[in-house]
């Protein structure tokens, strides 16, 4: 019987389409290594804000504090947690505040600069599942999945409301619904690698689905090019 070779999975999508719980999940499923991009700017986000630093004033500053930070994902007690310079920032970088500051820090040219080389050399052997904006359309384009996911504005407000209340944060469907169609606007506008569709891309649209259902398509959908690999 002929092995199947580990591949590697570029999930993209806009804010609120639950990349990072189906990614963890498809990666546990499969037995890869689940890579967590958006983790990666909301932590310089998050240290940006701890220095004071504003991500349009101060660009230069913010891309300066990008290159001296360490980062490591490990797992502990079943769950995924992102160490930066050695402390664990996998609540904090979850605030709001910081979600709304990930956008414009990772327009950053100087940001983006640092943390691709570590982003692509986590990737390089395969058998990983990495998500955020511009995966598969920057850097993994040759990743042999490359999978769009989303929902209507709706939806993804509705999901992250959801979210937020299970972490004790309560806010109106409106604002979020609000700060995701802003999202949206400058993730697909930004000058620097914006949101949008890889052309060899398989959009997947996850209204009506559950998380249970799209992770069993995405396991599908790699276990296809496992085989043909």
């Amino acid at each position: 019987m002929q092995l199947t070779r580990e591949v590697q999975v570029a999930i993209d999508g806009p804010a609120g389409a639950g990349k990072s719980s189906v990614a963890r999940e498809v990666a546990e499923a499969l037995g890869y290594v689940y890579i967590d991009t958006g983790a990666m700017y909301r932590a310089v986000a998050y240290r940006a804000l701890q220095a004071g630093l504003d991500a349009e004033a101060d660009a230069q500053a913010v891309g300066r504090l990008a290159g001296r930070l360490s980062f490591e994902f490990r797992a502990i007690g079943g769950e995924q947690r992102l160490f930066v310079d050695k402390q664990d920032v996998s609540k904090p970088i979850r605030t709001p505040q910081v979600g709304n500051l990930s956008s414009p820090v990772s327009a950053i040219p100087q940001v983006r600069k640092h943390l691709l080389s570590a982003q692509r050399s986590m990737a390089s052997s395969g058998g990983t599942v990495m998500e955020g904006r511009d995966i598969g359309t920057v850097v993994l384009p040759d990743a042999q999945v490359k999978v769009f996911l989303t929902a209507s504005p709706t939806e993804r407000a509705r999901r992250r409301q959801e979210q937020l209340r299970r972490k004790g944060i309560e806010q109106s469907l409106d604002t979020i619904l609000a700060d995701i169609r802003e999202r949206d606007h400058r993730d697909s506008t930004r000058a620097v690698a914006p949101l949008k569709k890889a052309d060899d891309a398989l959009e997947l649209i996850t209204d009506g689905m559950d998380k249970a259902q799209v992770v069993a398509r995405l396991i599908q959908i790699v276990h296809e090019a496992e085989e043909s690999a």
